[in-house]
Formats: C-alpha cells, sequence, structure tokens
C-alpha cells in the first residue's frame, strides 16, 4: 500500500514516510492509494481481543514496514497503560451502547490513538536516525494525549500549542503540568483555529519544517486516523447479533477525525448502516450534511471545548472522496474556501453526502439534559461531548443498534456535569493530583511568526 496527497502532488509515499511527514508537501492530507477489503474476515475478528484486532487492521496499512512481532509488542505496550482489560469497552444504556474510549492515562479517546504512535514513531525514528520535533494544535484532548503518548521516547521533542483560555482547567493542567525537558506547551492569544492555522502555516514552510524535522500527531496525520478504524470493528463485534448485522455510530465531532475513521472502516466493509455527525453550536459540519453548506461563522464558547470547531481539519479527506478523489476538483474548494470562508455542495454530490451521514446539533441545553436523564435513569455520568451524541441520537430516525463513541471521563469536566446532575464525579486520582503540581507554559499572540521564533530559539538551544 503507498499514500498520495488530496490535492495531487504528492504520491507513492511508504507507511513510514507518511507516519513522519504528518502534512503533505503540497499543503494536501495524506491518504492511502487504496483501502484493504475485510469483509470475509468478519466473522473470525468479531471475537479478537482489542490488542489482536489492533494487529490485523494496522498491518494491513503499514505495507510491511513493520516487522509483526515487532508490531505486536508495540500494541501491547501501548495498551497496557489503559485501565480496563478491554481497552475501549461497550456499556448498554437502554437502546444505546456507550463506546467507552477514555481509559487511557488521560482520560479521552485520544489516548487510543496516540499512545501507539509513539512506539511506531520511535520505531521510524530509530531506523532513520533522526529526531523529530512534533508540533501541534489542541482544543483540549489532543495536547495531553500526545504529551503522554511521546513522553520517555528517544529523540521526539513535543510543541503543543492551546487556545488561551479556552480549554478545561483539568485539560490544561494535564498539559502544563508534564515538566519534562522535550515538552513545551503554548497557550496562543486566539481560538482553536488560530492555532491550527499556525500549525498548518509551519508545516507549509517546506525549508522550516525540513530543517527542524517537524512532524504531526493532530489527525492530519493519517495514522491517528488508521488507529481509530479499530475500535468502530471492536464495538460492531460487541453488539451487533451476527457477522452481516448492519450497526449505526453516533460520533461527537469537532474536527472531523474521530467520524472520518468510521467512514474509512465502513469503505472496508465493516456493516455499517448510519453514521451520524454530533455538533454542539459550533454546527458547520451539521449545516455542510443537512445543507450542502460549509460555511464559516463565529465560534461559541460551550460545555463541549473540544468541539467549538468551525474549521475541521480532517474535512479535506472526506471532500476528496466527495470529488471521485479528484485533485483538481478538490484544490478549487479548497481555494474557494481559503478566499470566501464558504463552500456549498449541490444536487448529486449533497445526495451521496447526506447518503453517507447524518447529522444533528445539540445545544447547551440539549447537553445538560442529556446528561441529567442519563444520570437519573441509569445512574451514569456523562462527559458533555459524549452528552451531545447521546442527545443526537434522540434526534435521528435510527434502525437497528446504536453505538454512541464516549469521548471522555465526566471528571475533565466536572463543572458541567455538576451543572446538569447536581453531583460532581469522582476524580481518578491522576487527575485529583493535578491541582497541586508545577505548571509551565510559553503564552504567544496567535500568529505564525511568533510561533516560528520561538520553537527557533528552543531548538538553537
Amino acid at each position: 500500500m503507498r499514500y498520495l496527497s488530496t490535492r495531487g502532488g504528492v504520491q507513492g509515499l511508504s507507511f513510514e514516510d507518511t507516519l513522519i511527514a504528518g502534512l503533505a508537501e503540497d499543503g494536501g492530507l495524506l491518504v492511502p492509494d487504496s483501502l484493504p477489503q475485510v469483509r470475509d474476515q468478519l466473522p473470525q475478528w468479531r471475537n479478537l481481543s482489542y490488542q489482536e484486532l489492533s494487529l490485523e487492521i494496522v498491518r494491513s496499512f503499514t505495507g510491511g514496514a513493520i516487522p509483526e512481532a515487532d508490531l505486536r509488542g508495540q500494541i501491547e505496550q501501548a495498551y497496557r497503560s489503559f485501565t480496563h482489560p478491554e481497552v475501549t469497552p461497550v456499556r448498554t444504556l437502554g437502546r444505546v451502547h456507550l463506546l467507552e474510549l477514555f481509559h487511557g492515562p488521560t482520560f479521552a479517546f485520544k489516548d487510543v490513538a496516540l499512545q501507539l504512535l509513539g512506539h511506531l514513531f520511535e520505531h521510524v525514528l530509530k531506523k532513520r536516525r533522526q529526531p523529530l520535533r512534533i508540533l501541534g494544535a489542541t482544543s483540549g484532548d489532543t495536547g495531553s494525549a500526545a504529551i503522554h503518548g511521546m513522553r520517555g521516547h528517544k529523540d521526539i521533542s513535543v510543541f503543543m500549542l492551546h487556545p488561551k483560555g479556552r480549554v478545561s482547567p483539568v485539560q490544561e493542567r494535564q498539559m502544563t503540568t508534564v515538566l519534562d525537558a522535550n515538552v513545551h506547551n503554548i497557550a496562543v492569544e486566539g481560538l482553536f483555529d488560530d492555532a491550527q492555522h499556525i500549525v498548518k502555516e509551519l508545516f507549509g514552510d517546506l525549508e522550516f519544517k525540513t530543517r527542524h524535522h517537524l512532524g504531526a500527531v493532530n489527525s492530519i496525520n493519517w495514522a491517528r486516523i488508521l488507529v481509530q478504524i479499530v475500535y468502530y470493528f471492536y464495538a460492531w463485534g460487541r453488539v451487533s447479533s451476527n457477522s452481516g448485522e448492519a450497526v449505526n455510530f453516533v460520533v461527537p465531532s469537532g474536527n472531523f477525525g474521530n467520524v472520518l475513521a468510521g467512514h474509512y472502516a465502513r469503505q472496508m466493509g465493516l456493516p455499517i448502516h448510519r453514521l451520524v455527525v454530533a455538533t454542539n453550536e459550533n454546527d458547520i459540519l451539521h449545516r455542510f450534511f443537512s445543507k450542502g453548506e460549509y460555511h464559516t461563522a463565529g465560534v461559541r464558547q460551550t460545555l463541549s471545548p473540544s468541539m467549538d470547531i468551525q474549521i475541521s481539519s480532517n474535512f479535506e479527506r472526506y471532500l476528496f472522496d466527495l470529488s471521485g478523489r479528484s485533485p483538481e476538483q478538490l484544490r478549487r474548494w479548497m481555494q474557494d474556501f481559503q478566499e470566501t470562508g464558504c463552500l456549498t455542495i449541490e444536487g448529486e454530490r449533497l445526495q451521496t453526502a447526506q447518503a453517507t451521514f447524518g447529522s444533528a446539533r445539540v445545544d447547551e441545553a440539549g447537553t445538560l439534559r442529556a446528561i441529567r436523564e442519563t444520570y437519573e435513569e441509569y445512574g451514569y455520568l456523562l462527559d458533555p461531548h459524549t452528552a451531545v451524541g447521546v442527545e443526537a441520537a434522540k434526534q435521528v430516525d435510527l434502525e437497528g443498534p446504536v453505538v454512541c463513541l464516549a469521548c471522555a471521563h465526566p471528571a475533565k469536566f466536572s463543572s458541567a456535569v455538576h451543572q446538569a446532575a447536581g453531583t460532581t464525579p469522582e476524580m481518578p486520582p491522576p487527575l485529583a493530583e493535578l491541582e497541586n503540581l508545577e505548571t509551565r507554559c510559553a503564552v504567544l499572540p496567535a500568529q505564525a511568526g511568533a510561533v516560528r521564533e520561538y520553537l527557533t530559539q528552543v531548538l538553537n538551544g
């Protein structure tokens, strides 16, 4: 298997090159030139452990770049830090099954991919004898998961940008209390979209990127999407009654990476009936799938801050598929969007998008209602992002089993949970200890030049 850019300027990359590159040199996102078809293997995969299933799926995308024994060891080591033996267990609450993705070291779904990504990076860097400087932007959970996934790995440094004052206090302290010499937290005075734009601009400076060996752990890195594909297969195996039964997935969505993994899983042959994109009041994705309007608007600060996003960095990969994998059409769309902030899809393409995805918008009242009602009926506390998904599942007509992705431990958002349910989630010890730890963080204006200068100073010692 080889990899190519959505914008047509890069093709024929190996898995290793794709892993290290992150963003393609032409500014596009890297995708496989084809997807493995695995429907015939589903009966055998239904009862595999999470680690065994990961090995089957991940190795089908590596092109033999990592020996099977090595990959098996990396997977075992990555998920040893998870507190549940199933890694991503399924919890049933009435007609909705919750896929719990928050049993990793930072209590968020990003751990599932980033714990393994650190080992994949280390394997490649050891072969190539080169350093890697991770540059990323986070709306909350990616930053802490990346930092905890990369700390302790030789020859890897992390520079993580977050919007100052726009992540939860727990999310902020999970990042800024890590004082390892190779970890650099940067609070930018702006929105997540500003931080994300800075990262893309610096990756677009090829001389700067090459000179400093920059790499990505945001979901612009294909390996992030790849590893997240696994838990769709795992959840399907736990809730379907037979190898042919289709399952619905409801996915709280901001950057579109999590639900995109489900899109690829379906293309590989996983029986998925509906993929539902659940947004909060920052509803650009819902507006696209309901009206064909991918039009930017102001970002509202909500109880689900990791979804307070207008420009979804992974959406380009889906648009590439929607264009019929036409780099020319994709480039026209992205240029129009960059110039106007508006992209409109009509006719057959909109019908195709709506046949592929459902969507729903959940406001603050709906988020609080889902937390309260779920607690009253089942004694189960949802974090506000998962609550968006649970409430969205009520808005869309779905036949068959329904799986909602549970994104984070409710204790990471205890204020919102208490507001909704009148009770405070029990704080896991690693989170409770954050309050008493020293922090370190640089504060910079939301300008690519300021971040470029900071990175240069740090790396030049």
